[in-house]
């Protein structure tokens, strides 16, 4: 399993959809970022401001990232090679 290292921040977790199809959200405000590791496999998708990353029980994490885009998407291709 790869993985890859980045700074975090505030994340917004979607629990599911009601019965109108609305997502169920929680946002988190942190004061300070943090490292995390996450695993390659389970990142979705990434944007200049957010990583969604697959989370437990079928929830998505959006995660906000201090790195730059660029250095995101060069951390991910290495772990393709």
């Amino acid at each position: 399993m790869k993985f890859i290292e980045i700074t975090v921040k505030n994340h917004i977790i979607v629990h599911g959809f009601d019965a109108r199809n609305q997502e169920i959200t929680e946002e988190v405000k942190v004061e300070e970022a943090s490292k995390k590791t996450i695993a390659v496999d389970r990142i979705l998708s990434i944007s200049n401001q957010f990583i969604l990353t697959k989370y437990a029980y079928d929830r998505v994490i959006y995660w906000e990232y201090l790195e730059d885009y660029e250095t995101l998407k060069s951390m991910l291709d290495c772990t393709n090679e």
